[in-house]
């Protein structure tokens, strides 16, 4: 009698563990019950087709009917089938053959090992309606702003934990170079994609995306989140610049002044978020000429010659705009090819001082005594010959070419030492 009754506690105890399941409804609940016992006496009697499975979750018993049809005695075949005489007139005495027979069966009498494998299979169900439920949750929402709390941070990533409890995975290449995590830290970030492989879903986030940057701008600007202002392209170098281009869609709203706030108000508190990532804001155009000057500001350019087929673009700008369009690292000319989706390429335009000189030698000519992807760095940093980089002062070189200082005095050297030459000569 005892171990009937541990029997019976350890199948409420069953049904109490799933009513927790908070990602389960009610009918679900039902639904998975009955196919779970269906499943255990399958097992045992080879089919579950003769039985009524009727769960009860909220008193936590279960009602199980074995049906098997009356035959004469000594004539049963398939004992989980048919019943014979005078078993069915023990159960009721006016049974006759040919009727069926519905038997009420207390499951917790079908011993321990039957409920262990209820609790089984009903975890291994369980664990697959969790999956099912994230899964349907996340996979519509790629492109929104999530809030999670830090669980765990590893080398690679970062584990946050939803509202719900639910994983949320944010790689290490998808952080902002300044991020820094601790465990209960809140984080914001973009749900950057969902995979459900093996049905075992994973939510990636991303705070590099410019779908995270796009989120955060609708949130703080309210022109955008009413559609009057349109995000039309972003291009990011996470932590350190960003370029947007906007346009409006009402002539009294200036789309540049209306994102930017006064005094860069409305972009603070998004520039805080992205550890300090300085914001470029331009007006949009269709015209790709325009939009290559637009993208290169502050950076005044001369001249432009654009290749729609090919994607390309030849800027030429005065020697004290080079740096500015470059930008620092850069930067600026990275992003401007970013948005603008052309590769630009950027030329010196000669002034007269150097139009008055009377010669000059392309960098082309001193391959044998400078490495050739010093002569590389220089052309793509704007320059063409020799007199254009020593008119240039040497921090100024070294940061548009991206080269050492040592490099550059290197370089300087030779080029003086060429012309000295030239000059001794005339």
């Amino acid at each position: 009698m005892a171990k009937k009754n541990e029997e019976t506690v350890s199948l409420i105890e069953t049904f109490a563990e799933f009513k927790e399941t908070k990602s389960i409804d009610y009918a679900t609940m039902v639904s998975v019950l009955e196919e779970s016992f269906r499943s255990v006496i399958a097992k045992m009697y080879g089919s579950d087709e003769n039985y009524d499975v009727i769960v009860n979750p909220n008193k936590g018993d279960c009602e199980i009917y074995h049906n098997r049809v009356v035959v004469a005695d000594g004539e049963v075949q398939d004992s989980n089938k048919e019943i014979a005489l005078s078993e069915a007139q023990k159960i009721a005495d006016d049974y006759e053959v040919g009727e069926e027979v519905s038997e009420r069966i207390d499951f917790s009498t079908f011993g321990r090992r039957a409920i262990l494998n209820l609790r089984q299979t009903l975890a291994s169900r369980i664990l697959e309606l969790e999956h099912d439920a994230l899964y349907n949750k996340y996979k519509d929402r790629v492109g929104e702003i999530v809030s999670g709390e830090v669980y765990q941070v590893w080398k690679s990533e970062a584990m946050l934990v939803d509202d719900e409890g639910n994983e949320l995975i944010l790689p290490k290449s998808q952080q902002i170079p300044g991020d820094f995590f601790r465990k209960g830290d809140i984080v914001r970030a973009v749900i950057f994609k969902v995979d459900n492989a093996n049905n075992n879903p994973k939510i990636y986030l991303s705070r590099t995306a410019p779908e995270f940057l796009q989120r955060l701008l609708e949130a703080e600007v309210p022109e955008i989140n009413d559609g009057l202002i349109s995000v039309r392209k972003i291009a990011r170098i996470p932590g350190e610049r960003a370029k947007i281009a906007v346009e409006s869609y009402d002539d009294r709203i200036t789309p540049v002044g209306a994102v930017v706030g006064v005094k860069g108000s409305r972009v603070h508190g998004i520039v805080r978020e992205l550890r300090n990532e300085n914001l470029d804001v331009l007006n949009y155009t269709a015209n790709p000429s325009l939009f290559i000057q637009r993208a290169l500001a502050p950076a005044t350019i001369s001249n432009i010659e654009v290749d729609e087929e090919n994607k390309t673009a030849q800027v030429s700008l005065k020697p004290k705009e080079i740096s500015l369009a470059i930008g620092k690292g850069g930067l600026n000319i990275k992003l401007a090819c970013m948005i603008t989706g052309y590769q630009i390429e950027v030329f010196r335009e000669a002034d007269d001082e150097l139009d008055n000189q009377a010669s000059d030698v392309y960098l082309e000519e001193f391959t044998d005594e400078i490495d050739e992807w010093v002569i590389e760095a220089l052309k793509q940093a704007g320059y063409k010959s020799a007199r254009q980089v020593m008119a240039v002062p040497r921090e100024v070189l070294a940061e548009e070419a991206d080269l050492e200082l040592d490099t550059v005095d290197e370089v300087l050297k030779v080029f003086h030492s060429e012309f000295e030459e030239e000059d001794e000569e005339e």
